[in-house]
């Protein structure tokens, strides 16, 4: 063997690939492609006139295949009111993911500091600025909302006991996680809808079971891989695994997954929720005989879906499979209602897979 030969044979080798360009990520070409439009910060992005219109084209596909549960539909801002959010627990499970909203509620005086202090932290580099200013700033009374669902359950509560079918309701909402990243599908800004059943414990496992069988057969019309698998959300501390262990025994979340960011890993793209009675305790809303209510959602992350149709089917949308466009530029309605026609119960897979977020 001859080291010296080997040696720098090896060295050249390295070399070169240090000195070929990276292969472009998918973040790389939906910003290349002006898709998502870069804001500077990790998992907050602009989106384009197509890539709207496209989360616009699954939003009327979801109505149709939720129009027969004759859902009460409702809009909330991205916010709720701060005691509605202490009240969920939220902060018992995810504390590292919570959005505050903070505001100036000070004198002339505070005004003087904090612009002193804004005025020193401009002076630096962006990554490198103070935060000093913010000393000026106090928790307002909302905080930004971290899942669709949650506005409703507190407005359920003052309407008074569930009628005897209970309730079903279409929710849509931005929704904040503290997570910042690079892979386009983990967003701190995102779009949920939501489909969420209130009522007695058959009532609501029924429901989920529908949405298994219905979100599966969406993304089968989308032409996208169908996996779904038994889950649990990221509880937070050592604490927080017990909880996971505890959700996935009772078989509570399970998610449908799809490559996104990367061939081989899979993101939850929707999520099939039991929540039993915990809402239904917290926020006391009771069935019509009294009983606590259960609670269930299914929910569609809209952009993690149109990401993973952009990465299966390419960053064209005129270059999409017919029958996807057809669904999502045709008569949605009637390829909906055809699909439905021919459903048959989709099978879950309880695997081994991690907990996400939808």
């Amino acid at each position: 063997m001859n080291t010296m030969t080997d040696t720098a044979a090896l060295a050249a080798a390295t070399a070169a690939s240090a000195q070929e360009p990276a292969a472009p990520t998918f973040r790389d070409e939906l910003l290349a492609a002006g898709l998502l439009i870069d804001t500077g910060e990790n998992g907050l992005y602009g989106r384009s006139q197509i890539f709207e219109d496209v989360v616009e084209r699954l939003n009327v596909a979801i109505t149709h295949l939720g129009a027969d549960q004759q859902p009460e539909v409702l809009r909330f801002p991205p916010a709720m009111r701060r005691t509605d959010f202490e009240d969920s627990e939220y902060l018992k499970s995810f504390p590292n993911l919570a959005g505050t909203i903070h505001s100036f509620c000070g004198n002339d005086l505070g005004h003087h500091r904090l612009l002193r202090a804004l005025d020193d932290a401009m002076t630096e580099r962006d990554d490198d600025r103070s935060d000093e200013w913010m000393a000026q700033q106090k928790p307002t009374r909302v905080v930004l909302t971290p899942a669709a669902c949650y506005p409703i359950y507190p407005v359920m509560a003052r309407r008074g006991p569930l009628p005897a079918g209970g309730r079903t309701i279409d929710v849509l909402s931005y929704c904040f996680r503290h997570e910042p990243s690079l892979d386009p599908g983990r967003m701190q800004m995102f779009r949920q809808r939501e489909y969420v059943r209130l009522g007695n414990a058959e009532q609501v496992m029924a429901f989920r079971q529908m949405w298994v069988e219905r979100g599966s057969l969406l993304i089968t019309l989308l032409q996208l891989p169908v996996e779904v698998d038994l889950a649990n959300d990221p509880f937070f501390g050592r604490g927080g695994k017990i909880v996971a262990d505890s959700q996935r025994a009772q078989a509570l979340k399970f998610e449908l997954l799809i490559p996104i960011a990367d061939a081989d890993g899979k993101t939850a793209c929707l999520s099939f929720n039991y929540h039993m009675e915990h809402f239904g305790a917290i926020w006391k809303i009771a069935c019509e005989d009294g009983t606590v209510a259960h609670t269930g959602c299914v929910g569609f992350g809209m952009e993690r879906i149109t990401l993973a149709l952009f990465r299966h089917h390419g960053l064209d949308v005129k270059a999409w499979p017919d029958e996807v466009r057809a669904l999502l530029w045709g008569d949605t309605g009637a390829c909906v209602a055809r699909g439905m026609q021919a459903m048959r119960p989709a099978s879950m897979v309880a695997g081994q897979g991690g907990g996400d977020r939808v």
